[in-house]
């Protein structure tokens, strides 16, 4: 496959991201951040289900089309950053999702991507620092805006 073939692909991918549902589910997951797979069976059981499921699945087709060599690894990985980012959030729990819900495969394919990014352990802890960073300001800018609401109530 060309350069220019890759290319077309990792474009029609983007595309995608941006499609109003799948943009709407990528906003939710970023302050999705579960600690266990009980917050994983939680959120499959409420209205947010359909957004889990359509990133989680959507990287790991990507991953997959890279592992099965439809687009350039090196290519794909200088051009995207989000799979790791999803990764991130879902690695620790994924042991316990697969023998939970009897699929051994669950994630496989993002999971091989990721593990072949150089430094990519480095690159998941960074990562999850800065989500725990941005936690902090969302809780942050909440109390404030609360506080602001409950001054203005009392006024």
């Amino acid at each position: 496959m060309s350069k220019h073939d890759d290319a077309d692909l990792i474009l029609k991918l983007y595309d995608l991201r941006r499609e109003a549902t799948m943009r709407e589910a990528r906003n939710w997951l970023f302050g999705f951040n579960p600690t266990s797979v009980q917050d994983i069976i939680d959120v499959l059981l409420s209205e947010h289900s359909g957004h889990y499921r359509m990133v989680i699945s959507y990287w790991d087709m990507a991953a997959a089309l890279v592992n099965n060599g439809a687009i350039d690894e090196k290519l794909f990985n200088e051009t995207n950053g989000e799979h790791l980012f999803v990764y991130s959030k879902i690695a620790p729990l994924i042991p316990e999702i697969r023998t939970l819900f009897g699929n051994p495969e669950f994630l496989s394919n993002l999971e091989t991507l990721v593990k072949r990014v150089p430094d990519y352990e480095e690159k998941i802890t960074a990562m999850r620092e800065r989500m725990k960073q941005f936690a902090a300001m969302r809780e942050e800018r909440t109390a404030k805006v609360q506080a602001a609401a409950t001054a203005t109530s009392a006024s």
